[in-house]
């Protein structure tokens, strides 16, 4: 008989091996979900061949009057800027250098070894460095966290200097529709005291103006409740604004300036780089719960289910959460997120990627379509999408920028690719098959492609390991024996370039017997 394989988009970690009630995938590394179906992921080339000086955590793209791409990247050590195939150090004159790596934030057991005194919390927060950016027109704005604002205006010669009227002491800044620059988390205008919560602005149409008066349109406003902002982003012409607890809607109207009214709690923000816009419209973010969040403009925030995020949050590397990076790829519907893994250190090394509905079919298909993810292993420290550069960028630990979405290879090596299912019973259940080969269904094949099945007889009973089998592009059929009542099927290639997209294969099979 022939038997078909159909599983179900998305990759199921946090469940044992039949508790899902469906077949389904449970590992995978550098592919997605598209339109239901699993493909390996696009490759990535150099942008440029210098690497950054420094590990870079925040990156951004604008193009300037003459309709030429710049690409901003904030290291720990530098400010640096790619423009017309060159880098530029465009680092301000007296900036201080911040740390790589994190080492806590404010309680106890948090902090260096001997900050504070003992069973007393820390009296501060020890974080990696990380810049947020954004532009003005032409120019770019950017400020370390902790320091002050900088504007650099299209002089590659040139440092960014201070932005004259700016806060001193600023966590996060952005560039509102209004024209107005916007420091989160800042000293406050009167006082001069560092706030958390304290929210201020310039003057539209000029970021030097910061004085509030009735003559301009710059202020100041402080967040209701408790906790620290960690983070703002621009969504359509409002702003969200994270703390550590909850989300805050900014809107603008003349009269009374900007106002921020809380929309949510329990889900605050795990780190500055840690939520995206998609699409101007709805917002993801990894929270300080734990959980991945959403929330539509207009709406109200949502858990959006995860089945590795029980894997994903227990091994996030103590002390480095302000390192997870979330981005978007808006070509494939995708949002990302990178995270250090404790497995592998205390670096970004693994990321988790969420399938959006746009990418997916028809809602009666499957019963799991809201919890499609998947998995990889890559490092990068800084990664945004594509727009206005043509293709999404991403940044590695040694200060290497790659293009992604670019060609069908690692920079000319190989990519590591494979899925694998997680074990289904070929029949029902008390039946012991005999397979004896495939039915490739297989799109687009380039490179080597090997096929490797694992059968049990029972669910907890030792498994038999064959292959594997190499498949080759437009092969019609593959032979093999094999025989199981249970079986876990792996695709897996490694070759340069490289690229497939499965169908549904089917498999010959007879029966061989009952239990």
């Amino acid at each position: 008989m022939r038997i078909p394989v159909e599983i179900p988009p998305g990759v199921v970690i946090d469940d044992t091996t039949f508790a899902t009630g469906q077949s389904a995938y449970s590992d995978a590394n550098n592919v997605r979900f598209w339109r239901g179906q699993p493909q390996v992921i696009g490759g990535w080339e150099k942008l440029v061949s210098t690497a950054l000086t420094g590990v870079c955590r925040s990156a951004f793209s604008w193009t300037d009057n003459a309709g030429q791409l710049n690409v901003a990247f904030g290291t720990n050590s530098n400010l640096e800027l790619w423009i017309g195939g060159a880098l530029y150090d465009i680092t301000p004159a007296g900036f201080t250098a911040g740390l790589i790596d994190g080492t806590g934030g404010a309680g106890f057991g948090t902090g260096t070894y001997g900050t504070g005194t003992y069973s007393s919390p820390s009296s501060g927060g020890f974080f990696p460095l990380t810049w947020s950016l954004a532009d003005f027109g032409q120019t770019l704005m950017a400020c370390p966290r902790g320091g002050t604002i900088y504007q650099w205006s299209n002089a590659t010669g040139t440092p960014a200097a201070a932005l004259t009227n700016a806060p001193a002491n600023v966590t996060f800044m952005l560039v509102a529709n209004t024209r107005q620059v916007m420091a989160f988390g800042c000293n406050e205008e009167v006082s001069g005291t560092f706030n958390p919560r304290c929210i201020r602005f310039s003057d539209t149409e000029n970021a030097t103006v910061w004085n509030t008066a009735t003559n301009n349109n710059a202020g100041e406003f402080i967040l209701e409740g408790s906790g620290r902002i960690v983070a703002a982003r621009l969504i359509g012409d409002y702003i969200f604004v994270w703390t550590d607890n909850g989300l805050y809607q900014g809107s603008f109207d003349a009269t009374n300036g900007w106002l921020f009214p809380q929309i949510g709690e329990r889900c605050g923000l795990i780190g500055p780089n840690a939520a995206v816009v998609l699409s101007s419209q709805i917002a993801y973010w990894f929270g300080s719960n734990g959980q991945f969040h959403a929330c539509p403009l207009g709406g109200v925030p949502q858990i959006i289910p995860c089945p590795m995020q029980a894997d994903v949050f227990s091994n996030i590397t103590p002390s480095q959460p302000d390192k997870i990076v979330a981005s978007s790829c808006a070509e494939f519907g995708e949002i990302r997120f990178d995270y250090p893994d404790v497995r592998d250190g205390v670096e970004n090394s693994r990321y988790v990627v969420y399938s959006t509905g746009g990418n997916l079919p028809a809602a009666s298909t499957y019963a799991r379509l809201d919890t499609v993810w998947c998995k990889g292993t890559m490092v990068r420290t800084a990664y945004v999408d594509a727009g206005p550069s043509p293709y999404p960028i991403g940044v590695d630990y040694a200060g290497h920028i790659y293009y992604h979405e670019r060609g069908q290879s690692a920079d000319g090596a190989p990519i590591d690719a494979y899925i694998e299912t997680a074990d289904f019973y070929l029949g029902a259940g008390e039946t012991l098959f005999q397979v004896r080969g495939i039915w490739p269904d297989i799109q687009g094949q380039i490179g080597a492609l090997n096929l490797t099945i694992k059968t049990r007889l029972y669910p907890q009973s030792d498994q038999r390991v064959k292959g594997p089998w190499a498949l080759a592009p437009g092969q019609s059929k593959k032979d093999f024996m094999v025989s199981g009542r249970i079986a876990r099927i792996r695709y897996e290639s490694n070759s340069a370039p490289t690229f497939w997209r499965l169908g549904k294969p089917v498999y010959d099979a007879i029966q061989a017997g009952l239990r």
